[in-house]
Order: structure tokens, then sequence, then C-alpha cells
């Protein structure tokens, strides 16, 4: 290990104790000696960084010991709520196949064009705990339970289609590191601390996913607006048994969004369950959520001669080699009865799978298989935790699986066995539809190990910062210049940035001034990096922005006196555009306009800050402009819409107001002169952000 990272060498642990032997005698490691890694049962360990494997690049093997014991333990961490994306939410609908791809899959849930399936779908965060709030700078779960015809299918993805790690072996450490530090319990839900970066700066291999969680990926607007990915690479196998390779996609139909870090942080105490009361209102609004299922296909031809590894978690497919062919769309249409019956106990596994789908020796996969089963045992209590509606398949099952905790599906009559001769009263019995694994031919040596192409680890982390927009940038620099200034230890934030050298130098020298640091020498790569990828543009949020305003919501400050057919007509010009309007004033209980009539507010002023909406129309009166100026929430309002590159509306009357907050308006604050231009606000509104503003706010 220390030959793998060099900087370990040094290390020194005091006052380390070890239990040993059933008396719970420790063993003192003393200042400057190094622990040797053990088993629980005292075995040394020669490798940690990867499983037991046959061949480089074959599945991982069952007799792995060491992973298992790791694993098992991992996964028994925590009760009740679930060791790693604890806050969810969740909701039902369908899933409606939308082209028949009978010619490359036998699924039954792709055969037939226009056929909906049921679904159930949870969004969540990964480091928080149950309690956290939503809009932490987090990976964001994307997990889809498919109740098809022939059993349950479980794609269990993310918003985001790397991953840290590349073996599974290595995911207790990853999330040991992400979590709270075990001797003080904090920081919870953020990764701005010494023990994340600590890892991340000793695994190379995480660098490419680096980039993307300091990307606006991981701070979305709304789970509406945010992709999903499979992340693995799966088979599909037509129904002559052909197998075509598959990368699952998730694309949502009102575009892409996220919000500045900024605006993050005030939304976390402005409403902490913002993500999760913006789905419920959709859904509730009849607004419902969509998504189309896009599938990138390819055959081993192309895996051959593709310059990474495709059984590889920390590297995509950009969708210019490979397109997108969509196949389905997913709808929610119902928010669920229960939370606890539903959200809490769905029990997703990769390791469910139908006919005509299958895996591939991707080693994050394998150990994910492997994993999910166990986890949900000691959350759910019972081997029978399918017995729960959530986790039911829709379709008629039989097994001879019986008893237990709970059980509520044994078997009836005689048997509970197979073979049996008992005919037929001896219940289930194989059948030549059933599922079958794709039959790979796998050779090799036993060994622990990685695919060669394993080891770039930078140039897909180029790829993706060159594919960025300049504004997209400098908030991936603006990122990692806090989250390590968070970081107390000078040597990791010195070896982060050596990482981010052989990224993009600019970056780095960037991210080094930020921090006040001399810039290092660059890191070592295990395999020299290709810095001639070109850049992929759909891997940036700002250039594939929706061009609509559908789906969001303008928060409308009034006061008494505001004018009444100005109000309606911005209303009116939203409705048009799909999107939500909410009316801010200085009392909850209303205001009268300038027609005489009252009408109630949604928000009081101190209570519905501008972050909570993507764009914000002042429309006080003269008194009201003079009464609000006096209010400081007031004046964060205007503000904070401002400095958050939002579009404004305003008014002569307001005109006060904005000065009082110190706004000088811009080409992204528009006067209204009357009703007639409420449409041509909205207009302006459906480039979701003034992003020319953003570089002039950042250097007041």
């Amino acid at each position: 290990m220390a030959d793998k990272h060099p900087e370990l060498k040094s290390a020194k642990l005091a006052d380390v104790s070890i239990k040993r032997g059933a008396g719970g005698e420790t063993h003192q490691v003393a200042e400057g000696e190094v622990a040797s890694l053990t088993t629980r049962q005292g075995v040394p360990v020669s490798d940690d960084q990867n499983s037991l494997k046959l061949g480089r690049r074959g599945p991982t093997l069952m007799e792995d010991f060491h992973f298992r014991e790791k694993i098992f333990h991992f996964d028994h961490e925590r009760i009740p709520e679930r060791v790693v994306h604890a806050r969810g939410f969740g909701a039902h609908g369908f899933f409606e196949t939308t082209e028949s791809l009978a010619d490359i899959t036998a699924a039954d849930i792709f055969q037939r064009a226009g056929e909906k399936t049921p679904v159930f779908v949870r969004f969540s965060t990964v480091a928080g705990n149950k309690g956290s709030s939503d809009l932490a700078r987090d990976v964001r779960g994307f997990a889809v339970k498919f109740y098809t015809k022939e059993g349950n299918w479980d794609l269990v993805g993310n918003n985001i289609p790397v991953f840290f790690i590349q073996d599974a072996i290595k995911f207790p450490d990853l999330i040991h590191a992400a979590k709270q530090e075990p001797d003080r319990g904090f920081p919870q839900a953020q990764t701005a601390h010494d023990n994340f970066w600590d890892f991340i700066s000793l695994m190379p291999e995480s660098i490419n996913m680096a980039l993307w969680i300091m990307s606006d990926r991981t701070i979305p607007r709304s789970f509406r607006f945010m992709e999903g990915f499979g992340v693995h690479t799966f088979r599909l196998i037509d129904a002559k048994g052909k197998s075509t390779y598959v990368k699952f996609h998730w694309k949502p139909k009102l575009g892409m969004q996220s919000v500045v870090w900024n605006e993050a942080v005030k939304l976390n105490g402005a409403d902490p369950d913002f993500h999760r009361r913006d789905m419920w209102d959709a859904i509730q609004a009849g607004d419902y959520p969509e998504w189309e299922l896009g599938l990138q296909l390819f055959d081993d031809d192309f895996a051959d001669k593709f310059e990474f590894d495709i059984l590889d978690a920390t590297k995509i497919i950009p969708e210019e080699r490979v397109p997108i062919r969509r196949v389905g769309r997913l709808v929610l249409d119902r928010t669920v009865d229960n939370f606890f019956n539903e959200t809490e106990q769905v029990a997703f596994q990769t390791g469910n799978i139908v006919p005509g789908i299958d895996f591939t020796n991707d080693p994050l996969l394998q150990g994910r298989n492997f994993s999910y089963l166990d986890t949900q045992l000691k959350r759910l209590g019972s081997p029978n935790f399918n017995d729960l509606p959530i986790n039911a398949p829709k379709c008629p099952f039989h097994t001879f699986q019986q008893d237990g905790h709970m059980t509520l599906n044994n078997p009836r009559g005689r048997a509970n066995y197979e073979p049996n001769s008992w005919g037929a009263n001896g219940g289930p019995r194989e059948t030549p539809k059933g599922f079958r694994s794709f039959p790979t031919e796998e050779a090799g040596d036993k060994r622990r190990t990685r695919g060669e192409l394993f080891a770039d680890h930078y140039s897909q982390a180029r790829q993706f910062y060159i594919s960025q927009s300049e504004t997209e940038q400098t908030h991936i620099k603006d990122a990692f210049v806090f989250e390590l200034s968070k970081v107390e230890t000078p040597e990791i934030r010195a070896r982060v940035v050596s990482h981010l050298i052989n990224v993009d130098k600019t970056l780095a020298k960037l991210v080094a001034d930020g921090l006040g640091m001399t810039l290092p020498k660059a890191a070592e790569p295990a395999r020299k990096p290709i810095t001639d990828l070109p850049p992929s543009p759909a891997l940036s949020i700002i250039k594939n922005a929706p061009g609509s305003f559908k789906g969001r919501k303008l928060g409308i400050l009034v006061s008494d006196g505001v004018d009444a057919a100005l109000l309606t007509a911005l209303e009116k010009a939203a409705k048009q555009q799909g999107a939500l309007v909410e009316l801010v004033a200085p009392t909850v209980g209303g205001f009268t306009a300038s027609d005489g009539k009252q009408r109630p507010a949604k928000q009081k002023v101190n209570g519905g800050p501008s972050v909570l909406y993507d764009a914000v129309a002042i429309l006080v009166s003269a008194e009201g402009a003079a009464q609000l100026q006096q209010e400081a929430t007031a004046r964060d309002f205007v503000a904070d819409a401002f400095a958050h590159a939002k579009f404004i509306a305003t008014t002569e009357d307001a005109m006060p107001l904005l000065e009082k907050a110190g706004v000088e308006p811009d080409g992204g604050v528009m006067s209204l002169g009357g009703p007639k231009d409420a449409g041509r606000f909205l207009e302006l509104c459906s480039q979701l952000r003034f992003w020319e503003r953003e570089p002039k706010v950042h250097a007041v």
C-alpha cells in the first residue's frame, strides 16, 4: 500500500487500540509504528484496493473473504436509517415504452410500444443523515423500481454518470471519509472537511468525480430539473441470446437547472425541505415530472477500440461518440400515501434484474450486487422485506422460501422443496422462459487487480472541465476553493491541487491562488493522460438550457396599492408559460390591490426570500416601497435575486427599494411600463439566469 501511496510512509499512528481475542485485550500501537491492516480475525491484508477477480477484467469472486467481511460490517453500521441515501423522497408513476426494443432485448417491458409499467422512484442525497437539508452539495440518488410483468427491475443510479471509485471494496472507505468525522460527529451532509479530501487526494481514480461534484450538478434546482444515470455498463440480451452493451440515461423533460452556491446555502436556511416541497407541489398541481429514458448501445468492437474501459465506473462514453436512443418516458403522477410505509421501506437492489437484462464485470457493480441484499436485511429486519407492498412485485410470484420474521407468504400444501414428485400439487417448477445469464467465457489468474485502462485517472476529468461554459468553470473553481478552505491540513490541500494540475493547469493555478498557496508539483500519473479529447457539449448544464420557463416559479413582491392590471397580466403570462406564481407581501394576510380588491399572499416577506424563486418581480406601490425599504428581508429579497443572476421585473414606483438594496439595473432587470410588458418579461425569463451579471457581482 505504501508503494502505491508514498505519502503514507510518513504516517504516524498514536495510541490506537485494536481489540484482540474474546477477552477484549488490546494492543497499543506506539507513536511512529505503522499498524498492519488486518481482517477482524487478525489476518494481515496485502491489498485493500482491489477485490479478488478472475483475470484483470473478470468477475469478482465469492471467495474474497476480506471484501465480504468489509462490506458485511459496513452494511450493518447504522440502524434504522440507510447508511447512504438516508434522506430521500419518493413518488409513484409509470414508465411508457415509446418504441419496441424487441430487436435488442427480450425484456418484456420493452416489447410493446405504448405499454405502461408501474414504477416507484426515490430521489436522495448520499452523504447527509435523514434529517439533513435538501440543498447540500452532494450527489443525488435516482432509483427507479419497475414493476414489470416478469418481476421487479431496479435501476439504481445517480444524477451523475460516474462514481468516486472503481472497485466496491473501497466503498466503506469512501463513505467513512465523506461522513461525519468519527471523533467529533461533524460535519454532516458536506464534504468540506479533512477526511474526505484526504481520501480523495490519495485516490487519483476519484479525480474525475471530484470535478463533477464541484460542478453545479451537485446543487440541482429541483429533482425535476436533473438528469439520471444507471452509471454502470449493463447488457441487453435478445431472444436469440445476443448481447448488446447499454448505458441508461434519464433526460428531464423540463431541462437541466441548478442553483448557485450562495443561493443553496440560503435555501437550506429558508426551506431545508426545498426539493421535497417542489416535487410534492408539482405533483399535487398536476404538473407531473417527466423524463425520457435514453440508451447508449454499443458492441464489443466499440468496447475494444474505446480509449477507456467500459467496465470502469469512473468513466463515461460521451454522447457525441455513442448517441442516445430515446425509447420511453417516465412520469411521476402520485405522491405516497404514507412516507414511512413507502419511501422509507422501499428496498432497491442492483441485483434485481429481469430476463433480457444482465450484468457486466464492472467491479463496482459486482460489489453492489453483493451488498444491497445484505443491507436490506439489516434495515428492514427480516428476509421477508419483499413482502412489504412497496417492494412486492405486481406480477404473480412463486417460491419455496419460508418462515423468518413477519412472513406473509409461506408455501401452501405439503411441498416446500424442489425437486419433488408431487405433480401438480408440488408447487412451482423451472421454466424455459426464466432468467438466463449471458454465457461469457472467463479465464485468467485469480488475483487482486484491475484492467490496465483503469489507470487513466485524469483524461476524462479534463474533458469534463473543458466542456463547461466559462460560468460553470468559474463555479467549479470557486467550489474547490471553498471546500479546500475548510480543510485544516495544508498537505491535503496541496495533494488535491497537485492532481488538478494534471486536469487543467489554469484551473489548478486559480484554485491555488484562491487558497493563497504556491502551486505544488504535479502528481505523478499512473498512466499518461490523453490531452486532446474534444469537448462534449452534452456535459454542460448551461449549454443545454431548456429555453423555457415552464415548470419554474415566479415570486412577485407586492404591497397595498399594487397595480392590479399589471399583476394580473404577469400571472396570466406566467400561466401561459407553464410557470407557477407566488405572491410575497408584508403580511401573509394579504394586500389590497389598486382595484380595491383584497387578495391573500402565499408568503410573508421575511419567510419568502427570493432564493425560493427562479425569477422575481417587484411590483410594490410607492408607499409600499417606502415601507419595505426599512425591512431588511425586503432589501435582501431584491439584493439576493440580483446577486444570484436572476431576472428581475420592476416598476418606477419600486425603484427606491432597488436603490436601497444596492441594485443598479442591468440587462437582466426589466422595467415594466404596463400590462403589455408582462409577456416580454416572461420570455426573458426563459433564459433562466442572466449570467453576464455574475462576474460583475463577484468583483464587488
